[in-house]
């Protein structure tokens, strides 16, 4: 086994399989190191409940470029959602629901007060630098909703809407959410639609082994690395083990709560070093549920402290029962394990549901993710972020977490693989490598 490559990709999500997919299908040698025994990193397709479940991960859209490129390319199509014909929130204490185009007409001028500003900060998302963001980057989602002085119900109604994708309003910047808006027409509900509706049909995994089986990489799983090191004339990666890769580029493609656990020599800019240390302060979890019979297909939202279950979807029926997925802000509010504490919550919005099974991973304790998808904290999106986004001498980073578009989707991580890839073709074209 040779320990030389052109290219070593540190990572085996999304961002990390197309990066050494791309550089492979070129005609350099690379290996794909990847500290998990499969590749996927934070999308995950597995049995569970019977079925196949996605326990990360899952969400795309026709409209983000790299995702639909691949499936076309791959022949995959997108699993039709099933269509809520209830919507339950939770405000005021109470329970309340209406019909999902009633719950919208009230929810659409909160979320057009909030988002009003997502154009004019972001005028062109692809290129966040293009206007000061300095005043937008100090402001907390906290900051937002305090400062619109919304009467208590229309408070709760604004926050249940958001709280499945946040842990703590406090502890999240605003820039990104602005920039997510921005990126679909200021239109928080298109936003909205793909950041949560639309699966892939046969799964994240589908998707990820179709790419695989262009790659040509050489694939090395179970292998965690220690340190990354650029000396000027290479990089030098060292394994956990103590093995030694060297190569000529390097792709690191970890999620930014592991990025501290590796040694990176030379040392990255002060910025990302200082996002880095303050790490993703997503804890939320994923839960799916297995409930008896086939209940009428609902939504179901609640402000941040008044569920442990933030927001609920039937996605399908099968065998007679029905399929729920569940988002909680924080994952350590609720035992995923305990069918009764799990239907408890529910019962909040359903009285008589009856939940037979639970399955749930907990990415927050893996050691090799240590956290959920990416919301930075104030400061973060447009400043370390960006920095890591630049070549840093021979070592490139991508992932979601540092994304500029689409930060936290699988899209932005496969958008900053195949940008990794292209710098590095093109260096190593030139000899600068």
């Amino acid at each position: 086994m040779t320990n030389e490559y052109d290219v070593a990709v540190i990572g085996g999500g999304f961002a990390g399989v197309i990066a050494a997919r791309d550089l492979s299908v070129k005609g350099h040698s690379v290996v794909l190191i990847e500290a998990r025994d499969r590749v996927g990193g934070r999308t995950w397709t597995a049995p569970g409940l019977g079925r196949q479940l996605e326990y990360g991960g899952t969400y795309v859209h026709w409209t983000q470029p790299n995702m639909w490129q691949e499936l076309q390319r791959h022949n995959i199509p997108l699993r039709i959602p099933v269509v809520p014909t209830t919507v339950y929130w939770i405000a005021e204490g109470a329970t309340h629901s209406a019909s999902p185009e009633e719950y919208g007409a009230a929810l659409e001028p909160l979320m057009n007060q909030f988002f009003a500003d997502a154009r004019a900060v972001f005028p062109q998302p692809f290129d966040i630098e293009l206007v000061d963001t300095s005043a937008v980057e100090k402001q907390t989602i906290a900051d937002r909703l305090s400062a619109l002085n919304l009467p208590s119900y229309e408070h709760d109604l604004l926050d249940g809407a958001m709280a499945g994708l946040v842990t703590a309003y406090e502890d999240h910047g605003v820039a990104q959410f602005l920039s997510c808006v921005a990126t679909y027409f200021g239109s928080w509900a298109a936003f909205f639609e793909t950041a949560g509706t639309w699966p892939i049909e046969g799964g994240t995994k589908r998707l990820l082994d179709a790419i695989m089986a262009e790659s040509k990489a050489a694939v090395r799983l179970s292998t965690p690395v220690a340190a990354v090191e650029d000396d000027g004339t290479g990089v030098t990666v060292t394994t956990r083990a103590g093995e030694q890769i060297r190569a000529r580029a390097a792709v690191v493609a970890l999620p930014l709560n592991t990025l501290g656990d590796i040694a990176i020599t030379p040392e990255v800019p002060a910025a990302s070093r200082r996002m880095i240390d303050d790490k993703n302060p997503i804890v939320g979890s994923k839960i799916w549920v297995r409930a008896k019979g086939e209940l009428e297909p609902f939504q179901a939202v609640a402000p941040l402290g008044q569920n442990p279950i933030n927001a609920a979807r039937v996605e399908y029926h099968e065998d007679g029962d029905t399929f729920i997925m569940c988002l909680c802000s924080t994952g350590a509010a609720i035992d995923a394990t305990d069918p009764a504490a799990v239907q408890q919550a529910l019962r909040a919005f359903i009285p008589d549901i009856e939940v037979r099974e639970t399955a749930c991973h907990d990415w927050v304790t893996d050691e090799f993710s240590k956290g959920g998808f990416m919301l930075h904290r104030p400061g973060h999106f447009t400043g370390g972020a960006t920095q890591l986004r630049e070549a840093h001498g021979r070592i490139h980073f991508a992932g979601s977490d540092i994304a500029g578009v689409e930060a936290g989707a699988i899209e932005g991580a496969m958008d900053t693989g195949a940008h990794a890839a292209r710098s590095i073709d093109a260096a190593l074209a030139r000899g600068s490598y």
